[in-house]
């Protein structure tokens, strides 16, 4: 199933704030998109460089459903973000 590029301006979710996410959220903005990263540590590695931080725990279920509703795609950055999540 084909599928179509993300446009520019698209703002990309990222699961995880460390340094993955902050060399995600940088590639994003050269190609002209947004980062959005949920994080449940304070003042993570990648919230230096991205357009919003949404701080709570990732069983968090109010949480993750207004962060998922404000970007246009999610992706994770480490490997133990809970499968709940």
């Amino acid at each position: 199933m084909p599928h179509e590029p993300l446009p520019e301006g698209a703002r990309i979710g990222i699961l995880g704030g460390g340094q993955l996410g902050r060399m995600l959220a940088l590639a994003a903005a050269r190609l002209g998109m947004r980062a959005h990263v949920f994080e449940p540590a304070a003042d993570p590695c990648a919230g230096q460089v991205v357009e919003r931080v949404t701080r709570a725990a990732y069983d968090d279920r109010a949480a993750l459903e207004a962060f998922a509703a404000s970007v246009d795609v999610a992706t994770y950055e480490f490997e133990n973000v809970p499968l709940a999540a």
